[in-house]
């Protein structure tokens, strides 16, 4: 990695911002720059914003970042030698005092607790990110996208893993959560040239493929009964393996070829299990963890499940996300502007990914040096590195002042939206036959 590389990204993406280029590139270079932030006006308060605070919001008001074409410039910083390994998920931004909002939905949050329920009202985001390194908190998105009212997790996820794998040359391997192993994601993914590794609750219900057709009648589509909680329906593994880990210690890992989902006859997935072998006298519990394959070469059985935990870097970037690049901290009113903001982060995680050989680590006196830098220690220490690559925006030139709220105009309230229930159809009144 050197500076020019870094300064050529820089300057890209500058120009794919389209408007309000100036306001927009140096808000993200606060962004960068700021530890602590209380509301979006801080941001002006930085070196790095040359401008006054009403141009922050002029910038979410007025810019429109070429999602395509940024896509396609994270595509060229993904080395090409090996197929690349990415993962799916979405979070909340949530929005509970915010009733100007249009498109609030419900969504599930686990710190909100409403009703005694893990529900929270806001709206959602969708993320395609690739894995870069085999363990680590290092996710890269390549997509980072607002999930509307009339969409749904798996229905976004299915249009952003097509979006992403028409423009990569080598077929990926994609890890997915538990809320997506079903079988409407793999009926909804049957063309798309990708590898599946997904997570399925333990309480799923799969079948093996059907006998041979006798003649008579429909013929079957589905074989014998596998309750992953019972495991009297369990036949005998095809492959199994025993591996040992530095830290969860003896595992034993088993496969059974050609499942399905019920839904998804035609779909043939391996299921994979992996527990962890404890001796008799241990009283902890430890729950088995579930996986599926579907694609075409499966990596060998004692090392597909590590495969598997890198997805929970994207985890490490929401939680990033919120707490370091200040995602949540903004109040904006359309969610025009929110998707605007969030356009921004992934240039921002990707700006820490070029730059993590080219800073001075600087840590807090508590913090220990690393070796391999996290990105908060990447953001911690990229304020000295900035001055050094230079910027693409211009010097700002005054404009003269706003004449402001003119005496007598009438101000007139916000209209207010109700949150969008997802899944609710309206019930047809009834009517009395006639006599």
């Amino acid at each position: 990695m050197n500076y020019k590389q870094l300064q050529k990204f820089r300057q890209q993406v500058y120009e794919l911002l389209n408007f309000a280029q100036d306001a927009t590139f140096e808000l993200m270079d606060a962004v960068l720059t700021t530890r602590n932030v209380y509301s979006l006006a801080d941001f002006s308060l930085s070196p790095f914003f040359r401008r006054k605070w009403p141009s922050i919001y002029e910038a979410l008001q007025d810019c429109r970042p070429n999602r395509n074409k940024l896509m396609r410039l994270y595509m060229k910083q993904i080395p090409a030698q090996e197929p690349p390994v990415l993962a799916v998920d979405h979070t909340a931004w949530t929005r509970l005092h915010s009733p100007t909002l249009q498109d609030r939905t419900y969504s599930h949050q686990p710190s909100a607790m409403a009703c005694n329920k893990p529900i929270s009202v806001g709206q959602g985001y969708s993320t395609i990110a690739w894995i870069p390194e085999q363990s680590g908190s290092w996710a890269l998105p390549l997509r980072h996208e607002r999930i509307s009212s009339w969409e749904n997790p798996i229905s976004k996820a299915v249009w952003q893993i097509k979006q992403v794998c028409k423009h990569l040359p080598l077929r990926p391997m994609i890890l997915l959560d538990s809320e997506y192993g079903n079988a409407s994601l793999l009926n909804q993914t049957d063309e798309i040239e990708a590898d599946f590794l997904m997570r399925i609750r333990s309480n799923r219900c799969l079948y093996s493929a059907p006998p041979a057709y006798t003649g008579k009648g429909r013929p079957r589509k589905h074989g014998q009964k596998f309750k992953l909680n019972d495991s009297s329906t369990w036949w005998e593994a095809t492959q199994m393996v025993e591996v040992e880990d530095s830290k969860l210690g003896r595992l034993r890992v088993r496969m059974w070829q050609d499942l399905h989902f019920s839904g998804s006859a035609t779909h043939a997935m391996q299921l994979i299990l992996v527990e962890r072998i404890l001796p008799e006298e241990s009283r902890s519990k430890s729950q088995p963890l579930w996986l599926v394959w579907v694609g075409e070469k499966m990596p060998p059985l004692s090392g597909i499940w590590p495969q598997y935990l890198r997805r929970f870097a994207v985890d490490h970037w929401y939680r990033f996300l919120k707490q370091r690049l200040h995602w949540t901290v903004p109040q904006l009113s359309t969610p025009q502007q929110g998707e605007r903001w969030s356009d921004l982060m992934p240039i921002l995680s990707w700006q820490l990914w070029l730059a993590r050989d080219l800073v001075a680590q600087h840590h807090l006196p508590w913090q220990k040096p690393l070796s391999n830098l996290t990105p908060g220690r990447v953001a911690q220490s990229i304020a000295l590195l900035l001055p050094q690559i230079g910027t693409p925006t211009v010097s700002p030139k005054p404009r003269g002042k706003s004449p402001g709220w003119q005496s007598g105009n009438k101000r007139t309230k916000k209209t207010r939206y109700p949150v969008v229930k997802k899944g609710k159809t309206p019930h047809k009144k009834r009517t009395k036959p006639a006599a």
